[in-house]
């Protein structure tokens, strides 16, 4: 095996819903990286994908958190709890709130929007607030820097894309021209979009590093909310 860059789905229910959002493995001789790793409660469902490629968490070598929403770092504590020599990466201005050195900016951002919510909403915004608070910290071992080459996959560059947070990455896999997106692109109705744009915390920094990761051109776009977008073009 040379490699392999996979993308796949974690469903699991979500209130009267379901959810789906779509981890990324990046897999190579020495190393099996997880991009991402859905929400608190998704390590069973987890376990399931990674077994349909004849994988296990213990075999993690490496988690990777583009940003510290709930929904991309909700398992990650107990991830580490089953597979203790994990390395978790992410930005260093992520890591206090993926620590909870520093309140999670999601979870302030909540708490000052339920303070205005109408009463029919005020019972959803309690239980959104309550949700964040359960989010297990974890402690990040590596920093990324925006620019650094790391030796995954034949090459992939750590690209800064602030906005929905102000530490999100993104990664660029060199070899494949596929960018891993987090949230600094959605797809919905396949187009790419601001991944939910009431919760973005600079709409601004948002849209342009959106705009920044649409000009590279990827041939694939592997966007954790709405699957793959293949050769994407300007909205």
């Amino acid at each position: 095996m040379e490699y392999k860059i996979i993308s796949f789905p974690i469903t699991m229910p979500f209130g009267n819903t379901e959810n789906t959002v779509y981890p990324t493995l990046l897999w190579d001789k020495q190393n099996i990286i997880l991009v991402d790793c859905g929400f608190t409660g998704s390590l069973p469902y987890l376990e399931k994908e990674l077994q349909q490629h004849g994988l296990s968490v213990e075999q993690i070598t490496g988690l990777v958190l583009t940003h510290h929403d709930h929904d991309h770092m909700g398992a990650a504590a107990a991830i580490r709890r089953v597979n203790p020599h994990l390395k978790i990466y992410a930005s260093a201005a992520e890591a206090p709130f993926i620590s909870a050195h520093e309140k999670p900016l999601r979870l302030r951002q909540a708490e000052e929007m339920q303070k205005t919510l109408p009463p029919e909403q005020q019972d959803f915004g309690k239980a959104f607030c309550e949700m964040l608070r359960r989010v297990e910290p974890v402690q990040v071992d590596v920093f990324l820097r925006d620019g650094e080459r790391m030796d995954w996959c034949e090459g992939c560059r750590i690209l800064a894309t602030p906005g929905h947070t102000p530490g999100h990455i993104s990664l660029l896999m060199e070899k494949d021209s596929i960018i891993i997106t987090g949230d600094a692109i959605a797809l919905e109705g396949g187009k790419p979009v601001i991944a939910n744009p009431q919760f973005t915390l600079d709409i601004e920094q948002a849209t342009k590093s959106m705009e920044k990761l649409l000009s590279l051109k990827a041939k694939a776009y592997y966007c954790y909310h709405g699957g793959i977008l293949v050769s994407a073009s300007k909205p």
